[in-house]
């Protein structure tokens, strides 16, 4: 299939680079001249594992191409995606529908013949009908089409995310469209991927409805390892065993300084917002919201608690900023709030990331960087891992000690076992795992 790909963010250059691969013809297209001249030699704008080499195969295909010209790209697509941001408002926490209303637009002004508009981008409830009449009132003629289509794309492991899906969600009002759709994703369903058509409301309201659930789930083991932590408990276990539950299921059960990224705080957040809207309340996700917050601050008392109550003149090394491993991106990063409360605190920060520093640099507070952990942790009284980045899983615990002045070692992300740090020199807190006892507790029967 001829498809066009609006928008070289995240979601649409993944999407296009991964439909490209499937077979299909892709334009991408973008209004950042920049970005499109980069795109074409070959320099990728995003840190994904793998999207490199994919976007050049298939380049070199003749597969994939890139432009800023809208009007040629549409004119001969079967299907046009949309994939532009939607990032939180500043005024409300709504999502900021201006650059997907703007590429309606300028597809309607475009097309000349009926065209299949399929919105990637997340979008509130009912955003569909809206979009519909946007396009009918610049072009009636056209016949425009809109299909709700949202990704599920987790950053680091995107690539996988698409060619493997858990499911793929259609949600359309049109058999022709649905057809079309179809003939779009036919290689991944026949490789045995589920493809589920819903109305374009319900597709619209599935993709917040399951960032949701994840950040609750989130939420809710992080307060479960505070608990943990006063009870004598160890939230690593109580995950493992809550986790084998079919019901519950693994995933997303690892106690750390809360979430981040460019999904799960602005999705859940207009999440809300759509739930004011319509008389109907979502009071468990607001509750996520205002945990997620304090878990970050939560996050940055244990490393002063960690280091005497004090980091006045201390040297604090901070092992990974990134919201998460895999990736460049520092939006709503736990590290923001962590190395601004330090900083503030008194602390001399020196920070590492494999990918992510110079991204980094952009919304933190001046801090030292290093590169690599050893330089780091040179001379500092306390090292914190704030992102578990693979690398640091082989970390030499010996010669990080030696580099240390002191041996404060805050695992935010329970990447060591609490009795081989202490086996090394360390003296460990981790979240959710209570300090060791001396000795047994010993619980009286009553008379």
């Amino acid at each position: 299939m001829q498809v066009a790909v609006i928008g070289t963010g995240y979601v649409g250059l993944v999407s296009g680079a991964c439909l490209a691969d499937l077979g299909h013809t892709v334009v991408c297209v973008d209004v950042d001249a920049g970005k499109i001249e980069a795109l074409e030699r070959g320099i990728i704008p995003i840190y994904e594992p793998g999207l490199e080499e994919l976007v050049s195969r298939n380049d070199e295909a003749g597969r994939l191409r890139f432009t800023t010209d809208l009007s040629a790209a549409v004119a001969d697509a079967e299907l046009v995606l949309i994939a532009v941001g939607t990032p939180a408002r500043r005024s409300d926490g709504h999502a900021d529908l201006t650059y997907v209303r703007s590429a309606v637009r300028a597809i309607a002004s475009a097309v000349a013949r009926p065209t299949i508009v399929v919105v990637k981008s997340t979008v509130p409830v009912g955003t569909g009908d809206d979009l519909e009449q946007i396009a009918a009132a610049i072009n009636p003629q056209a016949g425009i089409t809109f299909v709700s289509n949202p990704e599920f794309l987790r950053e680091g492991s995107a690539i996988k995310d698409f060619m493997f899906p858990d499911r793929i969600i259609v949600g359309v009002e049109d058999e022709a469209a649905r057809a079309r759709m179809a003939e779009l994703y036919a290689p991944l369903v026949s490789g045995g991927a589920r493809i589920i058509f819903t109305s374009r409301r319900t597709a619209e309201l599935t993709k917040y409805a399951a960032n949701a659930f994840l950040a609750l789930k989130i939420s809710f083991i992080n307060e479960i390892a505070d608990l943990c932590e006063h009870v004598g408990g160890n939230v690593k276990d109580v995950a493992h065993g809550i986790g084998l539950d079919s019901r519950i299921g693994l995933q997303f059960l690892n106690a750390g300084p809360g979430f981040g990224g460019s999904c799960f705080p602005k999705d859940i957040q207009a999440l809300v917002k759509t739930g004011h809207d319509y008389g109907s309340p979502l009071r468990l996700i607001e509750t996520t919201i205002t945990v997620n917050e304090q878990r970050k601050r939560a996050m940055a008392r244990k490393i002063l608690r960690a280091c005497g109550n004090s980091v006045w003149g201390k040297r604090i090394a901070v092992l990974g900023l990134t919201f998460k491993p895999d990736t460049d991106d520092m939006r709503e990063a736990p590290s923001i709030t962590i190395v601004q409360t330090l900083v503030d605190n008194g602390a001399v920060v020196r920070g590492y990331d494999p990918v992510g520093m110079e991204q980094a640099k952009e919304v933190l507070p001046p801090i030292e960087y290093a590169g690599d952990p050893y330089e780091a942790v040179e001379g500092a009284d306390a090292v914190v891992l704030v992102t578990e980045w693979n690398e640091f899983r082989t970390l030499d615990l010996d010669r990080i000690r030696q580099a240390m002045r002191g041996r404060a070692f805050i695992d935010l992300r329970n990447v060591f076992d609490q009795s081989v740090l202490e086996a090394a020199g360390f003296s460990y807190h981790g979240v959710g795992i209570a300090k060791r006892r001396a000795g047994p507790v010993i619980v009286e029967a009553a008379a």
